[in-house]
């Protein structure tokens, strides 16, 4: 798939200044509202990005008023937002265009008089019809909502009217297989065209993420050496020291490997393995991050069983504080085999990185909360050094997506003194201790990207239905029993048999968040 947006620009041309439009939030009670998306409006706003006539509308079931739904909003706002204390001539400004909507999600006269109050903001507040739908709501409702705007004509996209957009943000999870998959997209994209509809996965927001391809394609020292013939290895780490944290229920319908593996760190290895792309606009890259992840075999029984661990964690304790397993979370069923760590090892099979395996890890409870990649490049010959081959360590670059964003290599490096002896060292760059000042939450980055058109950070289609391809291929194979259901205790790593999956092929996992690597060569 190879869609323009409905502008017909690329990214690669002059970005626009924002226009301003409704920004209609399908769930507003939510959680997500409060602590992201207001205070990412409220920032955005304060910092001068988003237009002063913008409006917002909270739409959902229970009922409120205006003042009462942008008192609970202010409420995270105050909490949440990056830059704090709130500005109150900021927030009095961005408040008076907030606006709550009650309605069930399968009303048709609930969305009737959205339509019409729209109209009216439409000439108040000048917004030209222009529409950003975001469904902050649980993926059961999504088909309900695109068909309620379907039939009241508040989806659909004049072509001889470009600049009264219609975009819909949606939220993950894209499914929870391939074929649910499939029928979501199927289902968004008979009201919504594939160029209006915004997949958001925030991992995609963050800086450091976005800083990838900068860092990839814009050093010339790394591209030549981006490959198997240089590259031993690559990790890719997403650790939570939090359990499900009330959320059992929805845990149940996912896992791990489809909550976390599928989405977060599939985009991460993307980014990591991709090509140039030929220009920076959204399908160009899109395209590249495409042709990766069709070039991971699928998973097979013997696949699964042997380069896949699943884990689920047991009663604890983390920081001297007791923690109940994952059968004792409220919503969980007692006999429960979904996974709350995920291991994983694939291969790419493309020119570039043939034979080079990827290992990815996913986790809550474990020792340390953090994201990172780290790319194992090949030893160096042993010949000068064969005395000291067991201290001689590979070069290891680490790029921290969070915390501490940054980048980090390994070198080795001679101790001083009379002997020659070698140890490992880090040259180490941190992207608030350079530039001084704290980056955009992934949400504001998001927002605007989707205001303005700009579709490079959100996930297509055809991504989504590859990425699931693999992930079913797993899934399978663990209905199956081939992988059997590990334990291991809270605070540590996940469980021993993770360990395995790389002790066997010589290799160890990285210390998540820390520069303390293995001193021996791996």
């Amino acid at each position: 798939m190879n869609s323009k947006n409905e502008e017909g620009r690329s990214a690669s041309n002059a970005t626009p200044a924002a226009a301003p439009c409704a920004i209609v939030i399908f769930g507003a009670t939510g959680d997500l509202t409060a602590r992201k998306l207001i205070p990412a409006i409220y920032n955005l706003t304060r910092d001068g990005v988003l237009p002063r006539s913008t409006v917002v509308i909270g739409f959902a079931r229970r009922p409120k008023t205006d003042e009462q739904f942008r008192q609970e909003v202010l409420d995270g706002v105050i909490k949440f937002s990056r830059s704090r204390p709130v500005e109150p001539a900021v927030w009095n400004d961005l408040s008076s265009r907030i606006f709550y909507h009650q309605s069930t999600f399968e009303d048709a006269a609930g969305y009737r008089s959205l339509a019409q109050r729209l109209t009216k903001l439409d000439q108040t507040h000048g917004l030209g019809g222009r529409r950003l739908y975001y469904l902050s709501t649980s993926p059961v409702e999504f088909g309900t909502i695109v068909d309620q705007l379907l039939e009241t004509g508040l989806g659909n996209f004049d072509p001889f009217n470009q600049a009264a957009w219609r975009r819909i943000i949606v939220e993950k999870p894209f499914g929870r297989d391939l074929q649910t998959a499939r029928d979501l997209n199927t289902h968004i994209n008979r009201a919504f065209d594939e160029s209006q509809v915004y997949r958001i996965d925030h991992y995609l927001g963050k800086q450091t993420v976005q800083n990838l391809m900068v860092f990839r394609f814009a050093n010339g020292i790394f591209e030549p050496i981006w490959n198997r013939r240089y590259v031993d290895h690559v990790q890719i780490t997403v650790g939570e020291t939090i359990g499900v944290e009330g959320r059992g229920g929805y845990f149940e319908t996912a896992g791990t490997l489809r909550d976390m593996v599928q989405n977060h760190l599939m985009q991460l290895l993307a980014l990591v393995a991709m090509e140039p792309p030929v220009a920076l606009d959204g399908d160009a890259i899109r395209d590249e991050k495409l042709r990766v992840l069709r070039s991971i075999p699928l998973f097979g029984g013997k696949d699964v069983a042997e380069r896949t661990i699943r884990g689920q964690y047991t009663p604890g304790q983390v920081n001297g504080q007791p923690v109940i397993g994952y059968l004792q979370e409220r919503g969980v069923h007692p006999d429960s085999t979904i996974e709350t760590y995920a291991a994983v090892k694939l291969f790419i099979n493309n020119w570039r990185w043939h034979g080079v395996p990827f290992y990815l890890r996913s986790g809550k409870l474990m020792k340390r909360q953090g994201s990172e990649v780290n790319i194992h490049f090949n030893s160096a010959p042993g010949v000068l050094f064969n005395a000291q081959a067991n201290r001689v360590s590979r070069n290891v670059l680490t790029l921290r997506i969070q915390p501490g964003e940054g980048i980090s290599l390994l070198i080795n490096a001679k101790r001083p003194g009379t002997a020659t002896k070698i140890a490992p060292v880090h040259m180490d760059f941190e992207y608030h201790e350079t530039f001084g000042s704290y980056s955009p939450e992934a949400y504001e980055r998001l927002l605007l990207d989707a205001i303005l058109g700009d579709s490079t950070l959100f996930i297509r289609r055809d991504e989504v239905e590859s990425s699931w391809a693999i992930i079913d291929g797993i899934e399978q194979g663990w209905e199956q029993g081939l992988s059997p259901l590990t334990r291991y205790e809270p605070g540590t790593w996940g469980p021993v048999e993770a360990d395995a999956l790389l002790a066997q092929d010589g290799r160890l996992w990285d210390a998540l968040g820390s520069n303390d690597r293995d001193k021996g060569p791996q």
